[in-house]
């Protein structure tokens, strides 16, 4: 059976038909950008309606960032577009006028079902996901089930509170994780250190012209993997933090896997070696158990719209 997927983000909506195997047989994509609530009602709508007049579709997975409710068709919350209590699933079944089911679910999650059914975690029943971007995603599965939990909203790792009163958060908390591993974390502290020691950030200056604000996460990437000593120093520092934390999340869940996706997981193994480092030492009971995998995502920037259409088919 074809499913449709739509992987819905701040910028651009992407939509696919998914196979059973997880394979995307035709693909199509909407701008978001600064649509109010119903132009991206409609720009989600028309972006099935094209899918849908191409193939026979069985269901329709919807994945948006944020709190999306335990029904699994309303969106609670979403930082970067203006759904707000938003019965988003009704929305797009009224607008279309298909008789197929329709389910509405996190990215984040989708994404790490995606990894499950069909990329680097289809070997494993028990696994944690971890999304690197503007902030940090998470996604878990525990005994081949992903985990929503009572209101939907389980799997929120980035808002783990790891540093009493730590850096500010977009939440209204301090210390949550996503402050220390994610894009913004990284392009924060290379800011940082450029305005306070430019010649230790020569080459970060160098490729933002100069302009310690002009600094990103793709350069802090592309200099460390010159190896530029305080890039890989940045990475490092995230990296860190990664196995750190994974280690005491450990403790509560026992993955066999943690998968590092998103655009900081293009830094490969200078993410990845402090990650499994600091993971090794802060294990509780090292030693005396097995010890997850830490690995990079294999789906890319499909796994959204993947794991969106494989959801809607359970």
């Amino acid at each position: 059976m074809y499913a449709i997927g739509v992987d819905i983000g701040g910028t651009k909506i992407a939509a696919g038909v998914v196979d059973e195997d997880g394979r995307i047989i035709a693909k199509t994509r909407r701008d978001s950008a600064g649509l109010d609530v119903d132009a991206l009602d409609a720009a989600v709508i028309d972006a099935c309606r094209e899918l849908a007049a191409g193939y026979s579709v069985g269901a329709i997975g919807l994945a948006a960032p944020g709190f999306i409710g335990a029904d699994q068709a309303t969106v609670r919350f979403t930082p970067n577009l203006p759904w707000r209590d938003h019965p988003l699933r009704d929305r797009v079944a009224a607008g279309l006028g298909l008789a197929v089911p329709i389910v509405v679910d996190n990215d984040a999650n989708a994404a790490g079902w995606a990894e499950f059914r069909f990329g680097v975690g289809r070997d494993v029943d028990d696994m944690l996901l971890l999304t690197l971007g503007t902030g940090l995603g998470g996604a878990v599965v525990a005994a081949g089930r992903l985990v929503l939990g009572a209101w939907g909203v389980a799997a929120e790792v980035g808002h783990m509170r790891v540093v009493p009163d730590g850096h500010t958060c977009g939440c209204g908390q301090q210390g949550c994780w996503e402050q220390y591993v994610s894009g913004s974390a990284l392009v924060r502290d290379a800011r940082s250190i450029a305005g306070a020691d430019p010649r230790r950030a020569a080459r970060l200056l160098e490729l933002a012209g100069g302009d310690p604000a002009a600094i990103t996460g793709p350069s802090v990437t592309a200099a460390a993997l010159e190896g530029d000593p305080l890039s890989v120093e940045l990475l490092a520092e995230v990296g860190r933090w990664v196995g750190e934390v994974s280690a005491t999340v450990a403790a509560l869940l026992d993955p066999a896997l943690v998968v590092i996706g998103g655009g900081v997981a293009a830094a490969g193994d200078l993410l990845l070696g402090p990650a499994r480092a600091a993971f090794a030492t802060h294990l509780p009971a090292r030693g005396y158990r097995p010890e997850a995998r830490i690995e990079l995502a294999s789906m890319g920037n499909d796994a959204g719209i993947v794991g969106a259409a494989d959801l809607a088919r359970i």
